[in-house]
């Protein structure tokens, strides 16, 4: 599954919308659609999806651990 496609999915979930999203990071609507088209995610950029989605970003170890 895609970042792209797996940022969706927690838009979906969460109740939230792309074009929100689009607003929350400060660009176009069709600035945001290239970004999911291209599957261009940065870290940062995904520290901002979790962030607008009330999430937090993290690594998680096998025994369950976060960083």
């Amino acid at each position: 599954m895609s970042v792209s496609n797996k940022v969706k999915g927690l838009l979906a979930f969460r109740g939230r919308k792309q074009i929100d999203l689009a607003a929350h990071f400060g660009m176009s609507k069709q600035t945001m659609s290239n970004k999911f088209a291209r599957n261009s995610w940065f870290a940062t950029d995904l520290i901002k999806v979790a962030n607008f989605c009330g999430c937090k970003l993290a690594f998680v170890l096998p025994d369950g651990q976060q960083i």
